[in-house]
């Protein structure tokens, strides 16, 4: 399909599931960049990527300040990062000269801890991350119509079906996962290639990074989540979470053209 012809399949697609997932069938196997230049193209002004500050996150970012694509950058900031996650955020932003906005739960850490008890993540951390993560997510992409993640197929079974694009009736937008078919490899062979900033806990047996209290080392021979609220059977904080009414879509094995050396 032409680049005119995308655009204006695009356009069309955005208020038809259907056409959507014809739309994401296409995209696949395309490049990373293609696929956020389709929603910079597409959903600007209003298309956002939140990054957690991952390999991925800092991959996307890469992409987007390389090829000056006009996507809003922000972070579920916590107030509960490990102190070098704040300093690759930092880093980020002066490497490719972007704001990257810190989106904040109306109730601080203190607060949460006086009205919910200390420590709420060790005791409800699915209460902690909706009020941390989903809540102040929710209300931040009420204003826009695109919201990309740098989630991936191989990063665990609740994501292996994911799609390139999809509609999610939750946030009543469209979102695009551009990296969901590139794989560990692909994503640090990039990264290497284009001399990209990212957490040296990676290096120290942190393959995911969340939040300090609830990710632990990954020992060897551990899923790359294996570390993120371990001794629970939490898997994930509920922001990529796929609602019963969410239109799934299928997906294609096809090989990635950035990724890899």
């Amino acid at each position: 399909m032409t680049a005119q012809r995308r655009l204006e399949s695009s356009l069309t697609a955005l208020n038809n599931p259907e056409l959507l997932n014809r739309l994401s069938l296409d995209l696949e196997g395309e490049s990373a960049q293609t696929i956020l230049e389709w929603a910079a193209t597409t959903l600007s002004p209003r298309v956002t990527f939140g990054t957690g500050f991952g390999l991925e996150g800092c991959v996307l970012i890469d992409l987007i300040a390389r090829h000056d694509l006009a996507i809003d950058i922000f972070t579920l900031d916590t107030g509960l990062f490990f102190r070098e996650t704040y300093q690759l955020w930092s880093d980020l932003e002066k490497r490719y000269g972007v704001v990257i906005r810190g989106v904040r739960s109306e109730l601080s850490v203190e607060d949460q801890s006086r009205e919910l008890g200390d420590k709420l993540w060790e005791h409800q951390s699915a209460k902690c991350c909706e009020i941390r993560k989903v809540i102040p997510l929710q209300k931040e992409l009420k204003t826009f119509s695109g919201w990309v993640s740098a989630i991936r197929r191989d990063q665990s079974p609740t994501r292996a079906g994911a799609p390139i694009l999809s509609y999610d009736e939750r946030f009543d937008l469209v979102k695009v996962n551009p990296l969901v078919a590139w794989t560990k490899e692909d994503v640090w062979s990039y990264a290497r290639k284009n001399d990209v900033p990212f957490n040296p806990l990676h290096l120290q047996g942190y393959p995911s990074i969340g939040c300090l209290p609830c990710t632990s080392e990954v020992r060897p021979g551990e899923d790359d989540r294996a570390g993120r609220w371990r001794g629970s059977n939490k898997t994930e904080c509920g922001i990529h979470a796929a609602p019963k009414k969410q239109k799934a879509l299928p997906v294609l094995n096809r090989q990635v053209s950035e990724g890899g050396s």
